[in-house]
């Protein structure tokens, strides 16, 4: 018999063990004075530490039963130390009832609602039971049970306000209004009181003086009288649990765990805990009132005291409460529970949402291009501090060993060894016999080794690729180094940054760290798909001049290039020469070639066309005279010089986003790491660098510059002539003075762009600036021309420098000078050097930059927190719906397609990029012998291909992927073929020679035909690679569209004006509106309308609406308003100005401007004070009396011009508008959509407004969350980023979800979120928790934040399902020959 071999595990298989130790879920509720006092161990009424021998006081503050006070004692209660003693709780009794200043709010609440007589509910019978049976209703919520409270407090303060008082309808007492003081509640009886008491004692003469009601509510009569209320009244006002316990008569006393004593000046004394000397303070104001209240002498002196004890215990609770005498004010301030709890360093947010760790570590960085993009160069310095646990196993028991040996200062060692029963043994001693005696599951805690996974991470971590996953390699030095390519998602540089790096400590962390956050797993980013880490700078540089047209090279040098990409390790195949005679010469476009496909038994066949950012406008596409079309065609370079637009990020049709596409994440990443390796040697021997000599204009560049700038001056000065004389020609919506403005910035903008245009054509190619421009490593034609030319204007909040002195900038110009110097521009270069007040000019541009950047960081950092929060917990599920922890719905399939933003192809968020596919397939299936197929066949082909199951929605297929990639191909093979067919003259009816038709046929069908096996392969790669780009259940997508969104916001300026098509028309852009949106702002900054016409080619009609929006003010359309004085009568003519009325379109006569007059409140004028005198003549006589007339008719004739008369008085303005098609529009400033929608002449389908909250009011949510989307990506594209409309669709879709708008501010989140945890540990801490316990709140461990606290996995990503393991054993394979016989 075979002996029974145990199976070898590396490590035990994991078996979850599904014991009784996850919470479930938390309830909140508060304590009775007899529950705390059955909890605790130990009374505390003595208010002392230590006795002279340093032992606690028993009964004192750090009573032993409490738990150990320091690291020496041990408990009295269960035995413990201090390591391990959780500590138990004592209890403080108090001689009178306090409030608790955190349910201080419900009680005056309560007060206000129940009688002060019988503690009944104020209100009557038929009303307490309507609103108990909706506070009883199963469906309320606790929002909607919050509304119903809202509505018995109504009702109950309307009965007792202040002017008033009641009487209770069962017992009969009087009710006043119930205030709250400084830690006091007041009952105001009212009057009704006194009177009856001034009735009583009107027949008694010896009563002298007023009486006084003594107005306060003491806190012994609150308890009896919440001790009186029936539990149905309670459930009334939503309090789950009795109303006695909102007071404290019992306090307890936290256990030693939370407040050690520490032993300072050596042992002689203690430093004791805020928390102690807070109870220490207490039990002292205890004592003094307990003592006055026997000695019942003096009633009025234990109120005093009851007040020193109220505000001990309120301080105790919360240090910052107002009102606290300055007497009892301490030296040193001492913080309370809730300062304990709340802020950024409090427990929630401090140490349980984030924590500190160990096995990490930081240093500054350095780059290296040698190594791998998913490799991480760690010092030995750092790699003997980390370790890892490593178990021993048949594998690995050598190389631990040797470890062993070496011990923990010499590497490759080992820190300790680790028993299977706990017990660790260290390896500074003994270590040749502990390495020796290693056995089979014992776990080695060796040093960081080549190849282990660490996690790198920068700081502010912005989105999820500032923390990828590496591998290690050991290396000497003191920084951490990494290849550049990666510099990207990082967004580090090398100018002194320092990265963070982190050890996982389990084989599941690794495993979960590789597969999950490896740099290979994370070239793109989710925001837009586009590729993240790609070639950069010098990379870009050397790879632009290795591809120019002229870079030739010899046998001897292109094999010592090609040898530099894999350190001569790889096996290369040269392509042939170039050149052959009469010597052979390889071009560098043969270089990249070889590049992407260094061996002919790889199968990478690139296949792409590009535009570089050099490419001449002219479409001709290779023949570009500047080489910037790019073509590659199966691996092999055609044409093109490489840049930015190739080689770089942020480009989904670059050569890694198409490597990373067709041949998955290893294709893209080794041609990262050969490029990386090339041109660090190319550019060391080929020499790259900058000097003065690179940005000194030459004379005739000087010359060209100089009549540039004169050129521009003379236009400007043109335009302050024209100005001066008002001839200026006045821009739509502006005054003289904008549109000079206006002109002037944009001659003098120009200026800057002309003399770079001058600069780039006057530099030779050689020039290094240049080069650098071209290829997109660093700089831009605007800064070469800012170095050699002309620096240009310089703008302070949008304009021109503003004016620091009276009518001038500085007083070294004239007074009222619009001269562009004395405005801001700067006509010298940096290379010439600035004058004076150019200098000032520059640093006022400069400083407001500086400032914008910090203020911007702030702002965004708050906005991205929120966002954070409020879409943390959005996962998709397994039925593909988007949903929150509570499993509401907020989209039944993500981004109406299900598709993951992070694999797009397309540019504008499409999932494939059909032309690229087409071109690839037709170069890699060449048609051969094969024929192509007719317009009709193609047809067919695809009818039938579109129709199978995996094309249906039921299938998976969005019906929107199918008409698209039907279109397209109707585009390309049907369409185009008849076009070719046509333009080549070969329908049927043309009888030419049989060999011509032939010949054109072939031509044809080459130019635009394709083949039955290319349409196959093309739909069938389309199809699959559409169904392989679906979003993975369980994928987080609130966090990635959180990050897609808070992240750019870093990246924009902070104030924007943008003119919205027209001059003076501000739209409030960048993050400011990105504020507005995502709040939820019911008042914005700068509200538009932009209301479509119906007939829009017309601008008298446009001129018609304008009138009818826009507010005209009866001062505008009046010639006179005068005072009209005769000895029978005073009165006040207006006259109206028909002419400006009928230029302006506007059907206005006095009848119109007397309804106004009258429908102007405020002018308290009636239909008989005003009298139409002719049409175009209104009199206004004012009823007063004779001493008040004069004054009346000034205020009249003050108030008349601002009256209304025509349009919508929260319409400020409105401007006509020719867009970029030449149709007309008006663009009205201000709100009133709905009236603006309601005018003739406007067409309402096409109508749209930027106030999100008045197209919810006006159009409903389904409106507001389609505007929400159009507005943040009409933001974002304003500033040139690309963002997934998924992401904004999430966004929206989150806000609007519940019916209504909310904001993801504190007040939306709350009602977004069930959780308390979630909403406590995000702001108003100590509000949510004490909110949470009156009204008996359980929070279901759900959310991705108490999960995060209480540390449970959550349930999303890899936590979202269960994996279970058969234990039983497993059956026998016998590997030998079958038995012939059985």
């Amino acid at each position: 018999m075979r002996r029974k071999e145990e199976i070898q595990f590396t490590k035990q298989p994991y078996i979850e063990d599904v014991g009784p130790r996850k919470i479930k879920s938390l309830k909140f509720s508060t304590f009775s004075s007899s529950e705390i006092m059955k909890s605790a161990v130990v009374e505390v009424h003595r208010g002392v530490y230590y006795d002279q021998f340093h032992k606690p006081h028993p009964n004192g503050l750090l009573d032993p039963h409490m738990g150990p006070p320091n690291k020496e004692k041990t408990c009295e209660t269960c035995g413990g130390k201090f390591e391990n003693c959780p500590g138990h709780y004592g209890f403080l009794k108090l001689a009178l009832p306090v409030y608790n200043i955190g349910f201080f709010p419900i009680i005056v609440i309560i007060l206000k609602c129940i009688c002060k007589g019988c503690s009944r509910i104020l209100l009557r019978e038929d009303d307490r039971r309507d609103l108990l049976r909706k506070m009883r209703s199963t469906k309320f919520d606790h929002l909607k049970k919050n509304e119903v409270l809202n509505k018995v407090k109504k009702k109950c303060n309307a009965m007792t306000n202040s002017s008033k008082t009641m009487l209770c309808s069962r017992c009969g007492c009087i009710n006043g209004n119930v205030k709250k003081a400084s830690m006091k509640i007041t009952h105001e009886y009212g009057s009704q009181l006194s009177d009856e008491c001034h009735n009583a004692l009107a027949g008694k003469k010896d009563v002298k003086g007023s009486i006084n009601v003594p107005p306060e509510l003491d806190t012994k009569t609150v308890y009896s009288l919440f001790m009186r209320m029936t539990d149905e009244d309670c459930e009334l006002l939503y309090l789950p649990d009795r109303p006695e316990k909102f007071l404290v008569t019992c306090i307890p006393v936290p256990p030693m765990a939370i407040r050690p004593s520490v032993f300072v000046d050596g042992g002689v004394d203690s430093n004791e805990n805020d928390i102690t000397e807070r109870l220490r303070r207490i039990i002292q104001a205890n004592a003094s009132l307990q003592q006055e209240i026997s000695d019942a002498s003096h009633p009025s002196k234990s109120l005093a005291s009851w007040v020193d004890l109220q505000m001990e215990v309120a301080q105790y609770i919360n240090s910052e409460v107002r009102g606290v005498p300055p007497q009892m004010l301490t030296q040193k301030p001492l913080s309370g529970f809730i300062q304990r709890l709340k802020g950024k360093h409090g427990r929630f947010r401090g140490n349980l949402s984030g924590k500190r760790v160990e096995y990490t570590g930081r240093t500054v960085i350095s780059p290296d291009p040698n190594l791998k993009i998913t490799e991480l160069a760690i010092p030995i310095f750092m790699a003997q501090i980390l370790t890892f646990p490593e178990i021993v196993s048949q594998h690995n028991i050598e190389k631990l060993r040797q470890c062993c040996r070496n011990g923990p200062n010499k590497y490759p060692g080992a820190m300790y060894i680790k028993y299977p029963d706990g017990t660790e043994i260290s390896l500074k001693y003994g270590r040749k016999h502990h390495a020796d005696n290693l056995k089979y599951g014992y776990t080695v805690v060796r040093h960081l080794e080549d190849g282990d996974a660490v996690l790198f991470n920068r700081q502010p971590s912005l989105h999820r690729m500032s923390i990828m996953c590496h591998r290690a390699r050991i290396m000497p030095w003191r920084t951490l180094r990494f290849n550049e390519s990666v510099c990207n998602p990082y967004n580090a540089d090398f100018d002194g940054d320092e990265m963070n790096i982190h050890v996982p400590q389990t084989v599941e962390a690794r495993t979960e760290a590789l597969m999950l956050m490896g740099v290979q797993n994370n070239l793109c980013t989710p925001k837009s798909g586009e590729i993240l880490v790609a070639s950069t700078q010098d990379f870009l540089t050397s790879s632009f001049l290795i591809t120019r047209k002229d870079t030739f090279y010899d046998r001897a040098s292109f094999s010592l290039i090609c040898s530099y990409m894999g350190d001569g390790m790889d096996h290369i195949d040269l392509p042939t020469p170039a050149i052959i005679k009469p010597i052979e010469l390889w071009s560098g476009k043969q270089l990249f070639s070889v590049l992407v496909r260094p061996d002919r038994k790889m199968r990478v066949y690139l296949n792409l066309t590009l535009k570089e950012k050099t490419y001449h406008k002219k479409d001709q596409e290779t023949m570009c005279p500047n080489d910037g079309f790019v073509y590659f065609r199966n691996s092999e370079l055609i044409s093109g010089q490489l840049g930015k637009a190739t080689l770089g990020n942020g480009n989904k049709d670059g050569l890694y986003s198409v490597l990373l596409r067709d041949y998955n994440t290893h294709g893209a990443a080794t041609c990262m790491n050969r490029l990386a390796k090339l041109s660090a040697r190319w550019i060391g021997n080929h020499g790259f660098s900058i000097g003065i000599d690179d940005v000194q204009p030459g004379n005739e560049l000087a010359a060209k510059k100089r009549m540039e700038i004169e050129n521009g001056y003379g236009l400007c000065e043109k335009y302050i002539a024209l100005y001066n004389k008002g001839e200026l020609k006045l821009l739509p919506g502006c005054d003289a003075a904008q549109t000079l403005e206006t002109e002037i910035t944009r001659e003098l903008n120009s200026i800057r762009e002309k003399t770079g245009q001058v600069c780039t054509s006057a530099l030779p190619w050689r020039n290094s600036p240049l080069i650098m421009s071209h290829c997109g490593s660093k700089g831009s034609v605007i800064n070469i021309s800012q170095m050699i030319a002309c620096v240009g204007q310089q703008s302070v909040g949008g304009r021109r420098a503003p004016d620091g002195f009276i009518d001038r900038s500085l007083p070294h110009f004239p007074i009222k000078s619009k001269f562009p110097a004395a405005k801001g521009f700067v006509a010298s270069s940096f290379y010439d050097g600035l004058t004076p007040t150019e200098f000032f000019f520059h640093t006022m541009g400069g400083r407001e930059g500086l400032v914008d950047t910090a203020v911007k960081t702030a702002d965004t950092g708050y906005m991205s927190r929120r966002l954070m929060k409020a879409l943390e917990d959005l996962s998709v599920m397994y039925d593909r719906t988007v949903r929150n922890a509570s499993s509401c719905i907020v989209q039944f399939v993500y981004g109406d397609d299900g598709m993951d933003p992070a694999q797009m192809e397309e540019k504008k968020g499409h999932p494939l990029n059909f032309n690229r596919l087409l071109m690839k397939v037709k170069a890699t299936c060449p048609p051969g012998e094969e024929k192509s197929m007719s317009s009709s066949e193609v047809k067919q082909v695809v009818h039938k291909r579109l129709s199978e199951y995996d094309m249906t929605p039921e299938g998976g297929c969005s019906k929107a992927f199918c008409k698209s990639l039907e279109d397209f191909l109707e585009e390309k093979c049907v369409r185009s073929l008849e076009k070719t067919l046509e333009d080549l003259n070969l329908y049927e009816d043309n009888h030419a020679g049989e060999d011509c038709c032939e010949a054109l046929e072939s031509i044809t069908l080459n130019i635009s035909g394709v083949t039955r096996k290319q349409l196959q392969v093309f739909l069938d790669t389309c199809i699959t690679r559409y169904h392989d780009k679906k979003i993975e259940e369980g994928t987080s997508i609130g966090a990635i569209g959180a990050q897609s969104i808070g992240e750019p916001g870093t990246q924009m300026t902070l104030k924007t004006f943008h003119f919205a098509g027209v001059a003076s028309m501000n739209v409030t852009l960048g993050v400011p509106r990105i504020k507005e949106i995502i709040n939820a702002a019911k008042k914005i900054s700068t509200p538009i309308i932009n209301a479509k016409l119906t007939c829009d080619d017309k601008p008298e009609v446009a001129r018609m609406v304008k009138g009818r929006v826009e507010k005209t003010l009866l001062g505008q359309v009046s010639k006179s308003i005068k005072t009209v004085m005769s000895s029978r009568l005073a009165s006040i003519i207006i006259v109206l100005d028909m002419e400006v009325i009928q230029a302006s379109f506007l059907s206005i006569d006095a009848y119109i401007v007397k309804e106004s007059i009258i429908q102007t409140s405020k002018l308290k004028l009636k239909e008989e004070h005003i009298k139409v005198l002719d049409s175009r003549k209104v009199q206004v006589t004012p009823d007063s009396s004779q001493s008040k007339l004069h004054y009346e008719l000034h205020r009249l004739k003050n108030k008349l011009p601002s009256v209304v008369v025509k349009g919508i008085s929260t319409v400020e303005r409105a401007v006509i508008n020719k867009n970029e098609e030449g149709k007309y529009e008006v663009l009205a400033e201000g709100t009133g959509l709905q009236t603006v929608l309601g005018t003739v002449g406007v067409d309402g389908q096409k109508t749209r407004s930027n106030h999100i909250m008045e197209v919810n009011q006006v159009l409903g949510i389904e409106a507001a969350r389609g505007c929400i989307i159009e507005e943040i990506n009409g933001t974002m594209q304003s500033h040139g980023m690309t963002i997934d409309l998924r992401h904004m669709m999430l966004l929206a879709d989150l806000m609007t979800f519940k019916g209504e708008i909310l904001g993801y501010t504190r007040f939306g989140i709350q009602k977004m979120k069930d959780s308390v945890l979630t909403l406590a540990s995000f702001e108003k801490t100590s509000e949510h928790l004490f909110n949470a316990s009156i009204n008996g709140r359980e929070d279901k461990i759900e959310g991705v934040c108490e999960c995060i606290i209480m540390g449970i996995p959550m349930q999303m990503g890899t936590g979202m399902f269960k994996v279970r393991q058969s234990t039983n054993k497993l059956v026998e394979l016998s590997y030998g020959p079958e038995p012939i016989m059985a």
